[in-house]
C-alpha cells in the first residue's frame, strides 16, 4: 500500500474555526501530555471515557452546528486513541479488536458521529493487514502509528463507479464515490476501484490532499451529521502498482482472511449502535432524575418513583446489557481469527459471520427501541431542541439503514435451518 503518505496533521481547519468545536479539551489534553500512554485494556478504556466526557459537554450543540469535526479528531489524536491498534514499537497502543470495539462504544456514548469516525478509522487502518502483503501492512502500520494518521475511506463497492487504468508501473483512479466517510478530517484515504476491463477490485492508500481528490460538502442527512460522509470525485489519482494492496507482480494474493473485512466492520457498526443506545439511556436517566415531573394523577411526588418509569428503565437496561454481552462474546470469537490469520478457514469465517449477523440484528433492534422510548420516561419537555435527545435516535436510524437488517436475520436463519454459511460479499 502507499509508500508516499504524509506526516500527520491536527486538522485542516484554520486556527480560528470556532463553530462546533469541543469546548473543554484543554485540561484533558494537558493532563494526557503529563501521563504515560496506557498499556492495558482497562487503561485505554479509562482514556476513552475521559475523551468521551469532553465530547459530551457540547455534543448536542455540535450536532446542531454540523461543523466539520476538526477539533474532535484532534482530541482523539491527543488522547492517543487513533493509534490504539498500532504497534507499540512505533508509538501505537498495541491493543486488539476486543479493546477497540469497547473504545468505539465508549466514544459513541457521547457522540455517535465521532464513534463512527473512530471505528471506520480502525477498520481502514487494519485493512492493510486484512488485504495487503506483510511488507505492505508492516509499512502502513508503522507509519500510521508514528505519524498519528487518521484514515478515511472512499469505498463504496456496491457500485463500480471508479475505474482503475493500468499504465505500466502506475494505476490511475478516476470516478466518483457517493460516500467517503472521514474525508475532510483524514490524513490518508483508502481508495477502491475496479481495474479497467476486469472485475478485480484494487485498494490503495493515498494522502487525503492528493491532487485529483475533491471531497464535496454534500453530507446532509438527519443523523451522524459530523461523519463527513459526503461524496468524492477522483480525477486521475495516480498510485504506483507497488501500493496496490495484496498485489504482487500485478496478481492478487488471496487468503480467506481477506474476507474478514465485512464481519470486522459490522462489529464496528454494532459497537457504535450500542454506544449511542447507552448514551441515550444515561442522558435520559439524568434528565428523569433532575428535570422530569411526575404525572399529576399518578400519586407520586417524583418521576423516579413512578412504577411505569422504573419498569421501562429496567426493561431497556436489561436489553442493552444483553446485547452488549452478545457483542463482547462475538468480538472475542473474532479476535481468535485475527490472532492467527493464516489459519482462518472458510467454515470458521462463515460461522463467525453468522454470529456477527445475529449480534448486528440484536444491536439494531435494541438501539432503535432505546433511542425512541427514552421520551416515554423523560416527558414532553424533553423534546425541546436544546436538550438534543433526538440526536440519539436520528444517529441510529440513519446508520442502521447501511444494509438491511432482514438479510442479517436471514443469514442466521439459513444457517440454523439448513447449515448454510453466508457467501463472502461486500455485505456478508
Amino acid at each position: 500500500m502507499s509508500t508516499e503518505a504524509p506526516a500527520a496533521h491536527t486538522g485542516h481547519a484554520p486556527a480560528d474555526t470556532a463553530t462546533g468545536t469541543v469546548t473543554d479539551a484543554g485540561a484533558a489534553t494537558a493532563r494526557w501530555r503529563d501521563l504515560p500512554r496506557p498499556t492495558t485494556p482497562e487503561g485505554w478504556l479509562e482514556r476513552a471515557a475521559e475523551a468521551a466526557a469532553v465530547l459530551a459537554t457540547d455534543a448536542a450543540a455540535r450536532d446542531r452546528a454540523g461543523a466539520t469535526p476538526y477539533a474532535e479528531i484532534r482530541l482523539l489524536k491527543e488522547s492517543g486513541l487513533v493509534t490504539l491498534l498500532g504497534p507499540v514499537e512505533h508509538g501505537g497502543g498495541g491493543q486488539n479488536w476486543i479493546t477497540a470495539y469497547r473504545v468505539i462504544r465508549e466514544i459513541a456514548k457521547a457522540d455517535g458521529s465521532i464513534g463512527q469516525l473512530l471505528g471506520y478509522h480502525y477498520l481502514w487502518n487494519w485493512a492493510a493487514r486484512l488485504v495487503g502483503t506483510r511488507e505492505q501492512w508492516e509499512h502502513v502500520e508503522a507509519e500510521a502509528a508514528r505519524n498519528q494518521w487518521f484514515f478515511g475511506g472512499a469505498v463504496n463497492p456496491r457500485d463500480s463507479d471508479v475505474v482503475v487504468r493500468d499504465e505500466g508501473d502506475t494505476l490511475v483512479y478516476t470516478g466518483r464515490k457517493s460516500f467517503s466517510t472521514g474525508s475532510k478530517v483524514s490524513d490518508v484515504t483508502v481508495l477502491e476501484g475496479v481495474i479497467e476491463g476486469t472485475d478485480r477490485h484494487v485498494f490503495a492508500i493515498v494522502p487525503s490532499d492528493t491532487p485529483g481528490l475533491t471531497f464535496h460538502d454534500d453530507w446532509d442527512n438527519i443523523g451522524q451529521r459530523l461523519t463527513e460522509s459526503g461524496s468524492v470525485t477522483i480525477d486521475g489519482v495516480r498510485v504506483p502498482w507497488a501500493s496496490a494492496a495484496g498485489y504482487v507482480d500485478k496478481t492478487f494474493q488471496p487468503r480467506v482472511y481477506n474476507t474478514l473485512n465485512v464481519p470486522t466492520i459490522q462489529l464496528v457498526f454494532i459497537s457504535f449502535y450500542l454506544g449511542i443506545a447507552a448514551g441515550a439511556l444515561e442522558t435520559a436517566a439524568v434528565y428523569t432524575r433532575t428535570k422530569s415531573r411526575s404525572w399529576l394523577h399518578g400519586g407520586y411526588e417524583r418521576a423516579v418513583d413512578e412504577p411505569y418509569v422504573v419498569d421501562i428503565y429496567g426493561d431497556l437496561t436489561a436489553k442493552l446489557w444483553a446485547a452488549e454481552a452478545l457483542a463482547d462474546a462475538v468480538a472475542a470469537e473474532g479476535q481468535r481469527l485475527h490472532d492467527d490469520p493464516d489459519a482462518v478457514t472458510e467454515r470458521a469465517r462463515g460461522e463467525f459471520e453468522v454470529r456477527v449477523a445475529a449480534a448486528k440484528a440484536r444491536a439494531t433492534d435494541v438501539a432503535l427501541e432505546i433511542t425512541s422510548r427514552i421520551f416515554e420516561v423523560t416527558g414532553a419537555r424533553a423534546t425541546a431542541s436544546a436538550e438534543g435527545l433526538d440526536r440519539f435516535w436520528r444517529n441510529v436510524r440513519t446508520h442502521t439503514l447501511h444494509d438491511p437488517v432482514a438479510y442479517k436475520r436471514r443469514e442466521v436463519g439459513r444457517h440454523v435451518l439448513v447449515g448454510e454459511l453466508p457467501e463472502p460479499t461486500w455485505y456478508s
